[in-house]
């Protein structure tokens, strides 16, 4: 009897501390993965959105802002009407009743109806008090100026994150890090609101822009116009700071307003000035002009002949629009003579060719803060044939992008200075507190101060006698340039005739640049050269900003005439 009772107590004390050891392992070894398991059960976290930093242009005015809005759920277990409550909430939402009902009738404890609300649709649903609907507070991104500076300001998902542009760009700074709220839910899975509410992990910022509204609005209302009176495919137009590389526009046609993003095509969406590449034509002729006089194998006054308009190289005939006879080189860039500029071409030579064009920044990315930028088409001289160098002297066979072109012009308007272009100004914290300034960058000097002014002064003949009068101003003295370029057609694999490209990118004033702008047209049907059509849009342009900007006249445009006997 001993010996049973002493069996059956060591058989309980084995028992008892296999149970302790059991629980020692739940409770203590196991007690964060269990407690979790416990808590899917009964806990549900819903995400909400935090409110995403401010966008200013550089004046303070807001391009775009967070508002608080209502999106509305269901718990389809807690309906009991489904019938009756889809028909009631359809017309409100904008939905078919039968699209309402299958998502008020589906197995899943939580589903939502629709996001972001606007608020008169969310208080026609709160004023209803309907069992098994309710609201939750959102943040919606809404931009107030709709079009205006749509391509720079990118667009946000209904997740708030940042899809293009510079809600893309700065996604992390701007939006900060999710929430979530923890609701509990019964048996049913039926949520009832609410716990608590996590905190961000990470500051969020406002973002201060180079943008200036006023000038964007310009800039925007002007090339819609051009694009339209020539009934252009696209365009685009830059206006940039060639002291700091601060855009002050950026404008792309066709556009979009990112409150409705969903409904614009990729082609209105994409921001052609930095991701297209286009064979700038003739307008490339100053970068030529840059390398030739900077390395001294002309100067303004050199004279070449122009062979009545017809130059043969590696038997490849190309003409001029004009039959030239002898001509200056600044004549050469005035007239935009093709046979002048290869004979210029050939006397700089490819190496030293190639130098120019990529310190200028062709052939590599600007490092401008946008995404998506394409750093064009440029081969190297060992790729080169025959007729490269006379092509190139053209201003084809290379691809650059429209921000490319601006930055190049820049770097000759500010005394030879390449500097990299920027939209963004500043990062605030939300208190207001300055975080960050961005400061002017300059990447390298690739001309001479000499040799910018001999530039600056030959491109106001361009103006003055040449092939861009029509972007003279009043008030103002130009320095310009205009580009024709064909386009080739995929069909052919030749230039066409009726595709071209129509630019033309000048600094302003003359004298002393304040602004250098790109007006870039895209297969126009009329008007179809940078003269007609790009050139009075960049006058209208200039006008407007420089007055806007409260620039003084130039100073010969005071000047008076009096006839005296």
């Amino acid at each position: 009897m001993r010996r049973r009772i002493l069996g059956i107590f060591l058989l309980l004390f084995l028992s008892l501390g296999g149970v302790a050891a059991k629980l020692f392992f739940l409770q203590i070894q196991q007690s964060d993965g269990l407690t979790a398991r416990a808590a899917k059960q009964y806990e549900r976290r819903l995400p909400i959105l935090s409110r995403r930093g401010t966008i200013y242009d550089r004046t303070g005015r807001e391009l775009a802002v967070s508002l608080q809005v209502a999106s509305v759920f269901a718990q389809p277990a807690a309906i009991e009407d489904p019938a009756g409550t889809a028909k009631t909430l359809a017309p409100i939402l904008g939905q078919p009743a039968k699209d309402v009902l299958a998502r008020l009738t589906t197995d899943k404890p939580f589903v939502w109806l629709q996001r972001q609300l606007d608020p008169p649709k969310a208080e026609a649903i709160a004023d209803l008090n309907l069992r098994g609907i309710g609201l939750f507070p959102e943040s919606r991104r809404y931009y107030p100026r709709q079009e205006l500076a749509a391509h720079v300001l990118g667009l946000v998902g209904l997740d708030d994150r940042g899809l293009e542009g510079l809600e893309h760009q700065f996604d992390d700074l701007l939006g900060g890090q999710p929430q979530f709220v923890v609701a509990q839910q019964d048996a049913l899975g039926r949520i009832i609101f609410r716990q608590e509410e996590s905190r961000p992990q990470a500051p969020i910022f406002d973002l201060t822009l180079t943008i200036d509204e006023v000038i964007q609005y310009i800039a925007e209302r002007e090339l819609a116009r051009a694009v339209e009176r020539s009934r252009a495919k696209a365009g685009t137009a830059i206006v940039m700071d060639p002291a700091t590389g601060d855009i002050l526009a950026l404008a792309n046609q066709p556009t979009y307003d990112p409150n409705t993003y969903r409904k614009a095509t990729s082609a209105a969406r994409r921001n052609r000035a930095v991701t297209d590449a286009f064979e700038p034509g003739s307008a490339f002729k100053v970068i030529l002009l840059a390398g030739a006089l900077e390395e001294g194998a002309v100067r303004p006054g050199d004279r070449f002949h122009g062979e009545n308009g017809a130059i043969e190289v590696s038997g490849v005939t190309i003409r001029d629009h004009e039959k030239y006879g002898w001509l200056t080189v600044r004549q050469i860039l005035t007239q935009s003579s093709n046979v002048g500029a290869i004979k210029i071409g050939q006397k700089l030579g490819k190496s030293l060719y190639y130098h120019y064009i990529s310190g200028f920044g062709f052939g590599s990315l600007t490092g401008l803060d946008l995404p998506g930028e394409t750093p064009g088409l440029m081969r190297r001289p060992r790729g080169w044939s025959a007729l490269s160098l006379s092509v190139l002297s053209l201003g084809q066979e290379i691809s650059v992008t429209p921000v490319q072109i601006a930055t190049a012009f820049s770097a000759v308007a500010n005394g030879g200075n390449l500097v990299r272009p920027h939209v963004v100004r500043g990062l605030r914290a939300v208190d207001g507190s300055l975080q960050r300034q961005v400061e002017p960058v300059v990447i390298r000097r690739v001309i001479s101060s000499e040799t910018a002014r001999m530039l600056l002064d030959m491109m106001r003949g361009v103006v003055e006698e040449g092939t861009g009068k029509e972007a003279a101003l009043e008030e103002y003295s130009v320095a310009g340039k205009t580009g024709t370029a064909q386009k080739l057609d995929p069909a052919t694999g030749r230039y066409s005739h009726q595709k071209v490209v129509a630019s033309f990118v000048g600094a302003v004033p003359a004298e002393a640049p304040r602004l250098v702008i790109l007006v870039l047209i895209d297969e126009p049907e009329t008007l179809r050269w940078g003269g007609s059509i790009a050139a009075p849009t960049f006058r209208e342009i200039a006008r407007d900003a420089l007055k806007y900007l409260q620039v003084p006249p130039s100073p010969a445009r005071d000047v008076r005439l009096v006839r005296v006997s």
